[in-house]
């Protein structure tokens, strides 16, 4: 098909808007739909497209992408915490899975070691994208299995640096290049990784105060979408993964105030990419050397994930300490192969390693293995349907997950008054501001405070507004705080929303929205007037008994003139009836007026009984 870009995205976004809503119907989840839609789009289906070569190394910017937002979600301190995982298991995993493939590549299929090898290692990485899609799919990545498949993830990722280092050292390349280009390849790959550590760490925050400070988000998104892709580029010209550098350049960002901005920001393109990935995937499977050799293929697959299953569930059960069910989800979401084991076969190849049928069955059964693993992990979650038992906490789950109760939207004067009584009792709550100097200002004096517009829904989902009970909208800015009191009465209608009001129409129109308004000005100047009353010479009791009723027939004056705030007139009459309220009421108090007239005759009667 000679088409343009146009007509190709057109037909890719067809087909995602089809198979997706199909296969998620039937239970099947998304990533199956894409790989689906693939297969029948590619060179081995309708051959829409004719080569999936170009379409799976675009694709795989989603894939840098979600490493990225995994990184925004990992803190240095957690990831050192997390360190024995993905050494200890994730190693061990590599360790054996590989040993036992490259076995079974020897003796059964005839290759050398060094190939044996090769393919073992390449067949024992597992894909980071599938595995962690289903994961996301079923709410299971932050489960005790989840978060060790993802450490084994992790350490795959590392490990396939040195693989693909390895390749032409160990193939016919090695004799014809020299043995100096390792120590080359070494120090590009130590530079790479300091340019992006020194990048996150020292530079992008002073990049992003100042983007932010222009109050524009399309330049947000764009710094936000070049620092991903540019981690990438660094770590991709030394010869490492773009995906590695992604997710360092998102761990570096982990702790600072545009955190969840940078998530919002990047979530929705890596959506999109990822299901492109997917699909680039299914295009990459051979239907035909499927079809041609399906005794032989059936059987590489059945190897491949029968291997891996039985030792993904031992390394689960120690050193990972999961119990029997975890174990088992364990094992079935990690069982396949990986998208990075086509680059591996093809380098293979390149360096005489492979020979070029041998590749097509490997790429083959790595496609197949991952088209069978949504079925499997339904199968085995429809198995272990029972509810799971409760264990200890291991020692990477030390640092929970922090989920505060109270969100304050906007860090002025009226936010930080609310912070600073939340900290003295203790309370945690996130705080979003949507001034880059008033975050900076905050955080000098250990605030965590986040930058970012509190009105955006993917921010607010970002910030874990779903576990917020209370939320503060101390916005002073009328037009940003009614928009953002609207998005979470809209998106979080059971929650509590206490609200800025400048004065009483603010206040109605919040009121309109649900929200508790609390008028800025309103508790001050009562103070305020309290204390000018003692200094004339009122008596203080009196002079608060007053400020009291005042404050109270304000309120109660507030309620009644919001049921007529929509009629100027009626809305006329309730301020002078209420005047004339209040200054009977404080009549009273000096016996004048008809309240105060009314309010001796009872006195006077009470008395006259007393004395009956």
């Amino acid at each position: 098909m000679h088409s343009g870009g146009l007509e190709l995205a057109l037909v890719f976004l067809l087909a995602a808007v089809i198979a997706v809503p199909v296969f998620r119907k039937f239970g099947l989840g998304a990533v199956l739909g894409y790989l689906a839609a693939g297969v029948v789009l590619g060179p081995y289906g309708v051959k829409v497209i004719r080569n999936a070569e170009p379409v799976l190394a675009a694709s795989e910017i989603g894939v840098v992408m979600m490493l990225f937002v995994i990184g925004l979600e990992l803190s240095p301190s957690r990831l050192r915490v997390m360190r024995k995982p993905v050494f200890g298991a994730g190693g061990l995993q590599v360790l054996l899975s590989g040993l036992a493939l490259g076995a079974i590549a020897m003796f059964g299929g005839g290759l050398g070691w060094k190939a044996a090898l090769v393919v073992g290692v390449g067949l024992a990485l597992s894909s980071t994208a599938v595995c962690l899609q289903l994961m996301s799919e079923r709410k299971e990545l932050t489960s005790d299995y989840g978060r060790l498949a993802f450490a084994i993830l992790l350490f795959q990722d590392l490990a396939a640096i040195p693989l693909l280092a390895a390749i032409p050292l160990l193939g016919k390349a090695a004799a014809v290049q020299g043995g100096g280009l390792e120590w080359m390849a070494i120090a590009k790959a130590v530079g790479a990784i300091g340019a992006v550590i020194f990048g996150g760490r020292v530079l992008l925050r002073h990049v992003f105060r100042i983007v932010a400070r222009t109050q524009m988000p399309e330049v947000f998104t764009g710094a936000a979408l070049l620092t991903v892709l540019g981690a990438a580029w660094v770590m991709q010209i030394a010869g490492l993964s773009a995906g590695l550098g992604a997710f360092i350049a998102g761990v570096l960002l982990a702790d600072s105030e545009f955190r969840h901005e940078l998530e919002s920001q990047i979530d929705p393109f890596k959506g999109l990419l990822l299901g492109l990935f997917f699909m680039a995937v299914g295009m990459s499977i051979d239907l035909q050397r499927v079809m041609s050799e399906p005794a032989m293929i059936a059987a590489m697959v059945l190897a491949l994930m029968s291997v891996k299953f039985a030792l993904l569930f031992g390394i689960g059960l120690h050193p990972g300490g999961l119990d029997k069910r975890e174990s088992v989800q364990l094992a079935a979401v990690l069982a396949l192969g990986g998208e990075f084991a086509f680059i591996v076969f093809n380098e293979a190849v390149n360096a005489g390693l492979l020979d070029d049928p041998s590749r097509d069955r490997l790429i083959a059964a790595v496609g197949v293995s991952m088209a069978l693993t949504p079925l499997l992990l339904i199968a085995v979650s429809r198995a272990l349907s029972a509810a799971p038992k409760a264990k200890p906490k291991r020692e990477f789950d030390q640092i929970p997950d922090n989920h505060p109760k109270v969100m304050i939207a906007g860090m002025g004067r009226f936010g930080q008054i609310v912070a600073r009584l939340l900290l003295a009792h203790k309370v945690p709550f996130i705080a979003i501001e949507n001034s880059a100097e008033q975050v900076d200002f905050m955080r000098r004096f250990g605030n965590m405070v986040y930058y970012g517009d509190p009105a955006r829904p993917e921010l607010l989902r970002s910030a874990g507004a779903a576990q917020v009970d209370v939320f503060v909208i101390a916005i002073d800015d009328l037009e940003g705080n009614i928009r953002t009191v609207r998005t979470l009465r809209r998106l979080y209608p059971r929650a509590k929303v206490f609200a800025r009001a400048r004065d009483r129409r603010h206040a109605w129109q919040l009121m309109d929205l649900g929200a508790e308004p609390i008028r800025e000005t309103f508790h001050s100047s009562l103070k305020l007037g309290e204390e000018v009353l003692m200094a004339l010479g009122v008596a203080p009791e009196i002079a608060h008994d007053h400020a009291e009723r005042f404050r109270d027939h304000d309120e109660r004056m507030l309620n009644a003139q919001y049921l007529v705030h929509d009629d100027e007139a009626a809305l006329l009459q309730s301020a002078k009836d209420a005047r004339k309220e209040l200054e009977e009421l404080f009549e009273a108090d000096q016996g004048q007026g008809i309240l105060g007239e009314i309010s001796a005759e009872a006195d006077a009667a009470a008395e006259q009984r007393s004395l009956h």
